[in-house]
């Protein structure tokens, strides 16, 4: 049987505190990187994404190894716990750095992400997650890191992230990690 090497994917779907927190739940997702890209700026600050002129979104890399998870699979879980369909908003979270983008690093991912993009289409709503070739990754503050883990009691934590997981480990209970 042929090995597969791990492959990254880069997804913004609101706060990267959320997006990081969901990933880092599904077994083959090898680490979760919270960051920017997607825009223009060299090495942006988090006061600088946030300020909305940068052009960068708050993202998440994803490494994972397909031999464990499909891309598909992460497709699914991305579109079902953020809405793509509103442009630059998720929730209370409001800019160009909330905005719905998948930054492939592949063909396959990019030819994946359009039909699956086309699907969702065809079931309503038009979907408004931009999609384009990774140029350049910029790693968040440390502080970022793990923010979910370092900060359950915290209301954000409590209010918005904490209800998504336990949707998350309903609706995906097959994808998450033992």
């Amino acid at each position: 049987m042929e090995q597969l090497t791990n492959q990254f994917v880069v997804f913004g779907g609101g706060c990267f505190w959320c997006t990081e927190a969901v990933f880092k739940e599904l077994k083959g997702v090898i680490s979760v990187m919270p960051g920017y890209a997607g825009g223009s700026k060299p090495n942006p600050t988090y006061e600088e994404v946030c300020g909305g002129q940068t052009g960068h979104a708050e993202v998440i890399k994803i490494e994972y190894d397909p031999a464990q998870i499909e891309f598909k699979d992460l497709l699914t879980v991305f579109f079902a716990t953020h809405d793509p369909t509103t442009l630059n908003r998720q929730g209370n979270d409001v800019g160009t750095q909330y905005r719905s983008i998948i930054l492939y690093t592949s063909l396959e991912q990019e030819k994946e992400s359009r039909e699956f993009i086309g699907e969702l289409d065809k079931g309503g709503a038009k979907v408004v997650t931009e999609l384009k070739h990774l140029d350049k990754f910029y790693e968040a503050e440390d502080y970022h890191r793990e923010y979910y883990k370092k900060n359950q009691s915290q209301p954000y934590c409590r209010i918005i992230i904490s209800p998504k997981l336990e949707k998350l480990k309903k609706r995906f209970y097959e994808l998450i990690k033992k």
